[in-house]
């Protein structure tokens, strides 16, 4: 097993994509009406067509007169991203889409439809930085931050999906995809904001149902639980002890274990929600039953009820000798953390076959 990567927590200096709409606060939409010489209304106009209709073109906004159009198009709602392909599974119950933005960089979202929710997985950064061994995207490095607008129209985008297709409606939002999110904190933030506040002023999803992944940027987690957005926070631990995780995950050479558990149980005393520890669960590396019960004994002492373990079976990604646990190992795994009174289940995975699973994402053209 290779020694840690160096870890890259500030992108590669590429083109800034352009101002757009969704990048903009109640003040700057105000701002930028003004700028335009419209009167103040026009900006909860374009909000409520954006967050409340989901329409990102001013031509088809019909409450705005025709001879203002082409000048809020060109001034608020610049080309961002492109479709590049899109290919599903699960019966069309599983589609991913290749993001192209302006500057040609590349990134991916992969919405999921389930019988009590419709979750789309988000990309918050184009690449990662984060060097984890196990993770196609990480292996990958990083190209660049994604902007708040960025995020946000592959939000606006799934629910477009949902509705037109069989009058769905997104449920469920996970910062899961491509990148660290708290690697590109405040674009994420404005995002988020975003995501859960009501129209005209956001998507109005609750803040329950968003859920965003770390994989232990200590100090960023506490600074998310000061925001009180009491959004999901997620943990990708993937091993209870630093002599492993310092290579599972080499984020652990700067923030060790109990300085990430620490910081979850910040979280957790400071919005009253529960924590997610995400464990891939990786065949004769990180399965061992002594393992399982330093798990389940660290989180017990440390989060106590507020906390769940999501085991996730190791997906395969390109070149690694790595595979899942066999199911008699999964299963003593999960018994043995669940033996030292912490919750426990493995994950249903989505996507393996199209490469668009935990893991796996690497928005390959």
């Amino acid at each position: 097993m290779s020694g840690p990567l160096p870890l890259v927590f500030d992108a590669p200096r590429r083109a800034t994509p352009p101002r757009h709409f969704a990048d903009l606060d109640d003040a700057g939409r105000a701002a930028a009406v003004a700028e335009l010489g419209l009167p103040a209304f026009r900006g909860k106009q374009l909000a409520n067509q954006y967050y409340g209709r989901l329409i990102a073109d001013p031509h088809a906004m019909t409450d705005l007169p025709a001879g203002v159009r082409d000048q809020i198009a060109d001034a608020m709602f610049p080309r961002l991203l492109d479709a590049v392909r899109e290919i599903e599974c699960d019966a069309g119950e599983t589609r991913k889409m290749l993001w192209r933005a302006v500057d040609g960089t590349t990134f991916e979202s992969v919405l999921m439809r389930y019988p009590d929710r419709n979750t789309v997985c988000i990309s918050s950064q184009a690449g990662c930085g984060m060097a984890c061994p196990f993770c196609a995207t990480g292996q990958g490095g990083l190209m660049r931050n994604l902007s708040t607008a960025e995020i946000l129209e592959q939000v606006r985008a799934a629910a477009v999906e949902l509705r037109d297709r069989d009058h769905g409606r997104l449920s469920n939002i996970v910062f899961m995809g491509m990148g660290e999110p708290l690697a590109n904190y405040n674009r994420v933030l404005g995002a988020v904001r975003r995501i859960v506040a009501a129209p005209p002023h956001g998507f109005g999803i609750s803040a329950r149902s968003v859920t965003v992944s770390t994989v232990g940027l200590a100090p960023a987690i506490r600074k998310l639980a000061d925001e009180r957005l009491n959004v999901t926070l997620a943990l990708s631990l993937h091993a209870p002890d630093d002599e492993l995780r310092d290579t599972l995950v080499p984020v652990n050479t700067r923030w060790k274990v109990g300085d990430a558990l620490d910081a979850a149980r910040y979280y957790a005393d400071v919005t009253g929600r529960r924590v997610s520890i995400e464990y891939a669960l990786i065949r004769d590396v990180n399965d061992q039953p002594w393992r399982a019960d330093l798990l389940g004994k660290k989180l017990h002492g440390s989060l106590g009820p507020l906390v769940h373990v999501n085991v996730i079976p190791l997906n395969p990604t390109p070149g690694s000798e790595w595979d899942a646990s066999p199911k008699p190992a999964e299963r003593e795994f999960v018994r043995r953390v669940r033996e030292r009174g912490v919750s426990c289940t493995v994950r249903d995975t989505r996507g393996r076959e199209i490469a668009a699973a935990c893991g796996q994402l690497a928005a390959e053209g």
